[in-house]
C-alpha cells in the first residue's frame, strides 16, 4: 500500500467507526501514542481506541493528511482533524486540530504513531476552564519533559 492510500485508509477507518479496519493497518506489535490518552499497544487495544476512546466524548470525526513525505520506513504527513464533541461544555461544537503525524513502517503496516498537534485551538472550542487547559498543558509538559531526548535541554 503507497503512502497516499494507507493514510486514506487510516482517516477513513476512524471517520467511519471502523476501528477493526485501523488496526489492520497497522503491526501486531503496533502502538499508536495519542496525544490525549497516550499509547495504544496491540490491533485490539487500537481498535478500541477508535470505537470506544474517541467516540466516547465525540462524534462526527474529520481526518485529513497533507503532503506526505516517506522514505519507506518513515512517514510524515500534516493534518487536518475536527470532530463534533459530545462534552456539555462544548455544547456540541466542533473541536479542530492541526498537526503532523509520524510513523515508522515495517512492511507497509505502521508500527508506530506518533503526533505533534496544536491542542490548544480544540480547548478553546470545547469552552474548557483556564483551570482544566492548564492542568492538560501541566501533563503535556510533563510527558516531554520524560522523553530520553530531552534531557539535553533540561540542564541550564
Amino acid at each position: 500500500m503507497d503512502a497516499t492510500a494507507l493514510l486514506r485508509a487510516f482517516c477513513d477507518a476512524v471517520e467511519q467507526r471502523d476501528g477493526q479496519s485501523f488496526a489492520a493497518l497497522f503491526t501486531e506489535d503496533g502502538v499508536y501514542h495519542d496525544v490525549f490518552y497516550g499509547a495504544f499497544e496491540g490491533r485490539v487495544k487500537i481498535a478500541d481506541m477508535v470505537d470506544d476512546w474517541f467516540y466516547r466524548t465525540a462524534e462526527d470525526f474529520r481526518w485529513d493528511m497533507h503532503r506526505p513525505v516517506s522514505d519507506g520506513t518513515t512517514l510524515y504527513a500534516r493534518y487536518t482533524f475536527s470532530y463534533r464533541s459530545k462534552l456539555p461544555e462544548a455544547n456540541g461544537g466542533r473541536a479542530m486540530f492541526e498537526g503532523v503525524a509520524i510513523m515508522t513502517l515495517r512492511d507497509g503496516k505502521i508500527v508506530s504513531y506518533h503526533e505533534v498537534a496544536n491542542t490548544a485551538p480544540a480547548f478553546v472550542d470545547l469552552h474548557f476552564a483556564p483551570e482544566r487547559i492548564a492542568k492538560i498543558v501541566a501533563k503535556q509538559s510533563a510527558a516531554l519533559k520524560a522523553r530520553p531526548e530531552m534531557a539535553r535541554h533540561l540542564t541550564n
